[in-house]
């Protein structure tokens, strides 16, 4: 958008109105790299989180434009960071758990030069469909053995190109996609967000969701080992507590020789045992 120009297009005019809305709308105002990110991710998740979550795509000129002139603490701290096409989330979650939203939804997609494998890809004993002729050096060329049946190519046995973790060079993902195969597991991160003032970068926002629970629990064990030993009194400890005060309270009697039904048997136990142990001693004596 030049500086000397005194109308813009309606499509691009309606965009800036919009972006200057949003932000006042909802709480959280988020952004995605869309360098990173293939257009046929977003379509499950617009309809995933419809509802929840408002997507917008804009060009960075435009977005940092309309920006500009909005008075919303953070936003242009936000409009710094952008870079050519832009995607804006805009939702009333938080963008920690909008992170992990993001990243369950991850998608298998078709592979592209240079793409790593996501999975082993096995591609099946099957008929491909495809006529016979360049395509078969190319499964050669892949380790793909073939055979020509019924003026088709079929896939002889099944093979396994590439193992996960893997590159895939070009003609194996031109082969993959012709057969329908989609090996890159392809899934979307944050790249920043704002929350009612606050800034938050790509680092920021990512959990590991099962080692916090693992925190979580470990925490809990010890608060509730904490409360048993300090006796205090709640609903998650108080058979332990009791049960540990019972034990004190029989080692207190059996000590003691104080005895009640529950420690009679133990009490005469041990006065039979030190009984013994003394008529042992006095025979040392005598023979000594």
């Amino acid at each position: 958008m030049h500086e000397n120009r005194t109308s813009y297009p309606k499509r691009k005019t309606e965009m800036y109105q919009q972006l200057q809305e949003l932000p006042k709308k909802y709480k959280v105002l988020a952004v995605i790299k869309m360098d990173k990110v293939r257009s046929t991710q977003i379509l499950p998740l617009r309809k995933t989180l419809k509802g929840d979550v408002e997507f917008f795509s804009i060009k960075d000129k435009v977005a940092k434009r309309a920006f500009d002139n909005l008075d919303v603490p953070g936003v242009k701290e936000i409009a710094d960071k952008l870079r050519g096409q832009c995607m804006f989330l805009f939702t009333n979650m938080s963008p920690f758990k909008l992170n992990v939203l993001l990243a369950k939804n991850k998608i298998m997609m078709a592979a592209r030069g240079g793409d790593i494998a996501s999975i082993d890809i096995t591609v099946p004993e099957k008929n491909t469909g495809i006529a016979p002729g360049p395509m078969l050096t190319e499964f050669k060329e892949a380790g793909i053995p073939t055979k020509i049946d019924q003026g088709t190519i079929w896939i002889a046995k099944d093979t396994t190109p590439v193992l996960k973790g893997e590159s895939i060079n070009e003609k194996l993902a031109s082969i993959l996609g012709k057969l329908d195969i989609k090996p890159v597991e392809a899934g979307i991160s944050l790249y920043s967000a704002l929350e009612e003032g606050s800034v938050y970068a790509e680092e920021e926002m990512i959990i590991d969701v099962e080692k916090i629970r693992e925190q979580f629990g470990q925490a809990h064990q010890e608060a509730v080992s904490l409360s048993i030993e300090a006796a205090y009194v709640t609903a998650d400890n108080i058979s332990q507590i009791l049960s540990k005060a019972a034990q004190s309270a029989r080692s207190v009697s059996v000590e003691s020789g104080f005895m009640t039904d529950d420690t009679k048997e133990q009490i005469l136990q041990k006065a039979d045992a030190q009984a013994k142990a003394v008529i042992s001693q006095a025979k040392d004596y005598k023979a000594a």
